[in-house]
């Protein structure tokens, strides 16, 4: 089990998280800045498509309607005509007969131009009055005659106040041509054409740019999330082994997969909307008051709850959605912690407890999906019902607007667009920044991860020990070491192994045998004194050089996915299948490949039933391929049989001749031929020499010696 760390349960800064991860993002700021100028711009064409989408309604309109303006202007005329007679002027007409005159006077006092009815009474004037009483005029270039005035009259006259559009089609078809063809519907195809062209134009390029801009944020979002995983990688690396003994194992793959993926889906489906729902509620406010003030005010103010409603939302969801995060962290640590160790939990029957905290840490992960999950969720329904309420309130204002002839039809069919633009940006910027605040949480992790301290840096270590000149003497000088200042395990710790002598390390558990180890692989910094090989400081060597110069054989057994050969040659060049054969000889793996299907070249999963025993005898066949001068075996045989361990402590025998090696072993028993072995108690040495000597001695190690023989 890790000593796990406390994961934080607030988030830093939602800003600077945001700032932190824009500023990572400079590598692919053209393709970003780019991308984002495309989704404005789609956001522009969308606003402007309402105002040409109420052109065409409006021009539709007018070829589908009786030309009303035409209308009144021939009615008006004609009556102002007939209402304006100069009676004086028309009974001094000399071209006039004397019975026309006298018929004229008694038509005109029975004239009433409030009562159509006696309009007819015109009928009976002559044509020479009438052409005096209605001069011809001129309508959309078409000559209205007092011919074509009077029988416009007459119908007109007839007509009913009451009377509905479809009579009214009627009656103009009844009307003289000049009249008919002024006031008759007329759709004009050449301007619709244009405005559907246009409109045509604008959608294919929103649609184009949303389609490059999906490809580019896509591009970069994939690229940026590989590159995370690239520094992690290499992060992972650079981290000393006191990160992973703080960290929980499956906290930090947590980091590296969930994390780094709520990354890249934000950046590919919520950066750019977030800009193009600003770009579409900025723009769409301003061609609102462009368009109408009023209803424009009328869309706002009914728009208005939803921004209260968002922030509100906002506010409570971001918590959850942080705490989403990190229980998913503990989570994914937990299940790797017991799958990893399965047959532990199954041996101790701690299968209930561990269910009992899996449940613990489920229920933690549901409950902070379901709180921010239903938060968000209520975004959709009531954006949903405030569109809607202001679709309403556009239709009932914008009634009354044209009622009075202060906007016109396509105008309301305009704002009717136009509060959808205006509200779908919010709840889209609400989903955004719902988004952006799983990312601001998954930020905070990685980011935290690639800000830890890394081991120290050897840019100024030029010396290079070559293995092959290498003689193998290695000094510890009064060696102080601890995980923290507080807690110093090694206190003063002083040997030297000479060239090719075999060193045993024995002691209790936690005396320190394991960490001098890691001292002299230099996983870990001494905090004083010194460590020499062949009298050249490992400070003064890198821990690449230093790892080159060794051979580890560790307790716990590590196959990779792979055949049996390229498990045993692992990270060597130029091995050829002889050697590998003589090495598994060596171990006694020679039964063991004879007996698989395909003898070295048979594929090792995770899954597969291959004995404790035989996982040592490969890692142990994996340390005896390499020639490093060093050698360190830890506990290499503790997962094998008697028989096992005789056979390997024969080839354990053969392998150190001429190197020096170090071996922890807490059965004496394969230790006896050593020629130093090194007592360690408390992280000091207590008792050195060889078996004979201490024995002798009678002293701490003949005590542990013979302790493995009581019953």
């Amino acid at each position: 089990m890790h000593r796990g760390r406390n994961i934080p349960e607030k988030s830093k800064n939602f800003s600077v998280s945001i700032k932190r991860l824009f500023s990572e993002l400079k590598f692919f700021k053209y393709f970003v800045i780019i991308s984002l100028i495309l989704a404005a711009s789609g956001a522009i064409l969308s606003i402007i498509s309402p105002n040409i989408v109420s052109k065409l309604t409006d021009t539709i309109s007018e070829g589908l309607v009786v030309n009303v303006d035409n209308m009144e202007y021939i009615t008006n005329t004609i009556i102002d005509n007939l209402s304006n007679i100069d009676s004086n002027s028309i009974m001094k007409n000399t071209t006039l007969k004397e019975e026309e005159k006298q018929q004229f006077l008694e038509v005109v006092s029975t004239i009433n131009i409030k009562d159509y009815s006696t309009i007819s009474n015109l009928n009976n004037l002559s044509d020479n009055v009438l052409t005096l009483i209605f001069p011809q005029f001129e309508v959309d270039n078409n000559v209205i005659s007092y011919k074509d005035q009077l029988n416009y009259l007459n119908i007109i006259s007839k007509m009913d106040k009451d009377i509905d559009n479809s009579e009214l089609y009627k009656q103009i078809d009844k009307m003289p041509e000049s009249i008919r063809s002024s006031i008759e519907p007329f759709m004009n195809i050449d301007k619709i054409v244009k405005i559907v062209l246009l409109l045509v134009f604008i959608y294919v390029l929103s649609a184009v740019f949303t389609f490059i801009e999906s490809i580019l944020m896509t591009d970069v979002s994939n690229k940026f999330a590989k590159k995370l995983r690239s520094r992690i990688s290499i992060k992972i690396n650079k981290l000393p082994l006191r990160y992973f003994d703080r960290n929980q194992t499956g906290d930090t793959l947590s980091r590296v997969t969930n994390d780094v993926d709520t990354i890249a889906q934000t950046m590919n489906q919520s950066l750019s909307t977030l800009v193009s729902s600003i770009t579409l509620f900025v723009g769409t406010i301003i061609m609102m008051f462009y368009t109408n003030w009023i209803m424009a005010v009328t869309a706002i103010i009914s728009s208005f709850i939803g921004f209260v409603f968002m922030f509100l939302i906002l506010g409570k969801s971001q918590k959850y959605f942080v705490q989403r995060q990190v229980e998913l962290g503990k989570l994914n640590s937990h299940i790797e912690e017991i799958y990893s160790g399965l047959l532990v939990v199954k041996a101790y029957n701690g299968k209930k407890d561990s269910d009992i905290k899996f449940d613990d840490c489920n229920k933690k992960v549901y409950e902070a999906n379901r709180k921010s999950q239903f938060l968000s969720g209520l975004m959709m329904p009531v954006m949903n019902f405030i569109g809607n309420f202001g679709y309403v309130a556009v239709c009932i204002v914008g009634a009354l607007l044209t009622m009075n002839n202060i906007i016109t039809f396509g105008v309301i069919v305009a704002f009717i667009t136009y509060v959808r633009l205006f509200t779908s940006p919010l709840s889209q910027m609400a989903q955004a920044m719902n988004s952006l605040q799983s990312t601001a949480a998954a930020g905070e992790r990685v980011f935290e991860f690639l800000d830890e301290e890394e081991m120290d840096k050897q840019d100024n270590i030029t010396k290079i020990l070559d293995k092959k000149d290498v003689k193998g003497k290695i000094e510890f000088e009064h060696v102080r070491f601890g995980y923290d200042e507080d807690n110093i395990i090694i206190k003063d710790f002083n040997a030297i192994a000479k060239p090719g002598q075999k060193i045993a390390i024995v002691g209790p558990t936690g005396a320190g045998k394991t960490t001098m180890v890691n001292l002299l692989m230099k996983f870990y910094e001494i905090n004083d004194g010194d460590i020499k090989i062949d009298g050249i400081s490992t400070k003064e060597l890198s821990r690449e050089n230093i790892h080159n110069l060794f051979t580890m054989v560790l307790q716990d057994t590590w196959l990779f996915n792979g055949t049996i050969r390229e498990n045993i040659v692992y990270n060597r060049q130029n091995v050829t299948d002889e050697k590998v054969e003589e090495v598994c000889k060596t171990v006694g793996l020679t039964h063991f490949i004879k007996t698989a299907s395909k003898g070295l070249d048979t594929e090792i999963t995770e899954n597969d039933n291959v004995a404790a025993g035989q996982r040592q005898l490969l890692t142990i066949a994996r340390g005896m391929i390499d020639d490093a001068p060093f050698l360190i075996l830890d506990e290499a045989t503790s997962n094998v049989d008697t028989r096992t361990e005789e056979l390997v402590q024969k080839a354990m025998d053969k392998l150190t001749i001429g190197r020096t090696s170090f071996i922890i072993a807490h059965r004496l028993s394969t230790i006896k031929n050593a020629d130093l072995i090194l007592v360690m108690k408390d992280g000091n040495i207590i008792e050195q020499g060889n078996h004979d000597t201490l024995m002798k001695k009678n002293g701490f190690y003949a005590e542990l010696y013979n302790s493995q023989f009581e019953l």
